[in-house]
């Protein structure tokens, strides 16, 4: 699992909590010891094996909650084997002594290892776990990520449907029938509940648990709908005649009739055929039903590659819309093979892969200033990221712009979290405050600022596009609307002459969806408007006067009496 997901620090944290747990509910016994020190030891060899995880497992603060309970455990094992060996009061001084001495030692020796830089701290995604703000405010690249945001209740519904609303049955069960394997399972549900509510990419970590609740709560229901009543008194009955087999004739048995002593010892009341019926009728309808939506779920939602996408017309009819593919078979036909593109890091793996051209930053975002250069490109007017281009050596410029077919996932609607990633590297240079409104919102129409209309991102994205007519087709209808009027913002754009300078336009795709832009080389001579232009000064005048001779030039060597003057060349 190591070396498949980074996700195993969710588990490598959740087996020591278990372990904990169980300590503090008394519950410690010697297979727990053998078994938790079996699996620290050698989870932490294989794990160190994996190249790019090396030492992590015994220099990052993830892991050290693991080494805590293992070393815990070491003390409660030393203990438990002095507790024979030794009097009451003498174990009682061992113990407190003992245990004070290792937890003062063990703090002191972490909280100095990360000072000193041995133990690296808690990452930024770690903390957010947290404290929800703290991404936004620190590390905003983090905050940016949509599978980062927190999880809505739509969310919740559409991957777990009934089992949402049943697996809390299954968790009170575990509860109500507590072992040291049902710990497991409750700790396992309350914290991915927790952290799937703060990361939506968390939802992997939660559906596992919720789909053993939901099973185990729908075995304990069918258990008590399902039986059999009949052959349960029968069998009740059978037992009864068997105790009182040698009665004398005409004697009962104290208490009630035989009829009362069939119904359960527990005091339950039995449940009749027709409310069995509908209840196992109603819950075979609710798995048919959930078995429909994941079918859905599965075919609409999770099985469509991001990089086709697809619309319903008018008609109903499908509509498949393949401009990312179609731009990067461009770039890897009408580029040079080591042509670097900017673009922002989203779309970084699938230029590499399906456009084989190199990026400047890619979906592994751990440089995050190397992000943050190419947000404050993008950021920045024309000129000052013209300068950029040119330190980093680009040769074209793409970006996702959704203005003309409505796609909300485009590089406008991303803009701010290349504002604020930029800022957090750059505060001097790039403010956020200067691409909003005088209002406070953030537009590309009529009210946008000047910072915002002269970036690079506004530019190639609106390009030619203030004499594009779009129309918006409804049910059987379709309205025209005016030209430069953006469908995913909803309003014309501020700008509509949109001239660029040191950019050149490559390719746009059929649906405007992905725009490639050249990076112009830079003029060996720079063009001075003409009002600017002034002839240059001569390093020598030749001017006649009166007082000197016709071809005497003027700033001739001056001749010392008593040394000859230097010959000329």
């Amino acid at each position: 699992m190591v070396s498949a997901w980074g996700g195993y620090l969710f588990i490598i944290n959740l087996i020591p909590l278990h372990v904990l747990t169980l300590i503090l509910i008394g519950r410690y016994c010697s297979k727990l010891y053998i078994a938790y020190t079996t699996f620290y030891v050698l989870g932490q060899i294989m794990a160190m094996q994996v190249p790019f995880v090396g030492f992590q497992p015994v220099k990052t603060s993830e892991h050290m909650a693991a080494a805590g309970i293992f070393g815990l455990l070491q003390v409660i094992a030393a203990l438990k084997y002095m507790q024979h060996r030794v009097s009451r009061k003498e174990f009682i001084t061992l113990f407190f002594g003992g245990v004070s001495l290792v937890f003062v030692l063990g703090i002191s020796t972490i909280v100095l290892l990360t000072y000193a830089g041995y133990i690296a701290p808690w990452s930024g995604r770690f903390y957010s776990l947290w404290d929800t703000g703290y991404a936004k405010i620190h590390i905003p690249i983090i905050a940016s990520v949509s599978e980062h945001q927190p999880t809505t209740w739509v969310s919740f519904f559409f991957d777990l449907h009934i089992t949402a609303a049943v697996f809390p049955v299954g968790l009170w069960y575990c509860v109500k029938n507590v072992n040291d394997e049902r710990v497991f399972v409750i700790l396992y549900a309350v914290t991915a509940v927790y952290f799937a509510g703060v990361m939506v990419r968390l939802m992997l970590t939660l559906t596992p648990v919720v789909c053993i609740l939901s099973g185990i709560a729908f075995s304990y229901t069918y258990e008590r709908y399902l039986v059999d009543e009949g052959d349960q008194s029968k069998s009740v009955n059978n037992e009864e005649e068997n105790k009182h087999l040698y009665d004398k004739v005409g004697k009962g048995r104290k208490g009630g009739s035989w009829t009362n002593q069939a119904a359960p010892e527990n005091g339950e009341m039995s449940i009749g055929m027709n409310a069995r019926s509908i209840v196992s009728v109603v819950l075979v309808l609710m798995l048919l039903m959930f078995v429909v939506h994941c079918t859905y779920v599965t075919s609409n939602a999770y099985s469509h590659p991001s990089v086709v996408l697809q619309s319903h017309n008018s008609k109903g009819g499908r509509e498949i819309m393949d401009d990312f593919r179609e731009a990067y078979y461009w770039l890897r036909k009408n580029t040079a093979e080591n042509a670097r593109v900017m673009s922002w890091w989203d779309y970084g793996y699938q230029i590499a892969g399906m456009a084989n051209r190199t990026t400047l930053v890619d979906n592994n975002t751990w440089n995050n200033s190397h992000i943050a250069l190419v947000g404050k490109a993008m950021a920045s007017n024309e000129s000052s990221a013209y300068e950029i281009m040119r330190a980093l050596d680009v040769d074209y410029v793409l970006v996702i712009f959704g203005g003309v077919i409505g796609y909300s996932g485009d590089d406008i609607n991303k803009f701010l979290w290349m504002v604020r990633i930029a800022e957090g590297e750059h505060p001097k240079e790039i403010h956020e405050a200067n691409y909003f409104t005088e209002s406070g919102d953030y537009s590309v129409g009529a009210e946008a600022s000047e910072t915002m209309l002269s970036s690079v991102m506004y530019k190639i994205s609106y390009y030619r596009f203030g004499d594009f007519e779009v129309s918006v087709l409804r049910v059987g209808m379709s309205y025209r609307k005016p030209a430069g009027f953006d469908r995913t913002r909803g309003y014309v754009i501020g700008r509509k002459n949109v001239v660029l300078e040191h950019l050149e336009e490559a390719y746009t795709s059929q649906n405007w969806l992905v725009r490639i832009y050249k990076v112009l080389k830079q003029k060996n001579r720079p063009v001075i408007p003409k009002k600017n232009r002034r002839k240059q000064p001569a390093l020598h005048s030749y001017s006649k006067k009166d007082k000197s001779k016709k071809g005497i030039v003027q700033g001739k060597p001056i001749v010392v009496k008593g040394h000859r003057p230097p010959k000329r060349a």
